[in-house]
């Protein structure tokens, strides 16, 4: 990254982006994660400091197990999917994403778990120019 920001102008900018995501230490511990508040997969403050194993379904957990082992062997960096999920009543299309985060010399720091509604985004058609 080029340039610095102040801690307040990085919060702004962490809750502002269009997407809600989760950061795990190497260790797969919850270190944190942003839009706490309107969050399509709610967490508790307790998660913090927990192993990330405790925030998923026992039907994706062995999914999420190998998408972080790979990760940390070197073999992957990222994993990608993309699920129908009711909310309010109507069905949206969330996609999901997996990174892993390293240092400069590829050492596996920990991952960062992405999520967001597509839904509108699958909507666009044609072009809409800025101000339009």
């Amino acid at each position: 990254m080029y340039g610095e920001l102040s801690k307040e102008i990085l919060e702004s900018l962490l809750e502002t982006i269009p997407i809600e995501f989760s950061v795990l230490d190497e260790n797969d511990k919850v270190l944190a994660w942003n839009k706490h508040e309107t969050r399509v997969f709610k967490r508790s403050p307790g998660v913090i400091g927990r192993d990330v194993r405790n925030c998923h379904p026992k039907k994706s957990l062995g999914k999420v197990e190998t998408i972080l082992k790979e990760m940390k062997e070197g073999k992957r960096d990222v994993a990608e999917f993309w699920i129908d999920l009711p909310i309010d009543g109507e069905k949206h299309k969330i996609f999901i994403r997996y990174f892993a985060l390293r240092n400069k010399e590829g050492k596996y720091l920990g991952c960062l778990e992405v999520t967001q509604d597509v839904t509108e985004i699958q909507k666009l058609k044609g072009e809409k120019r800025l101000l339009d």
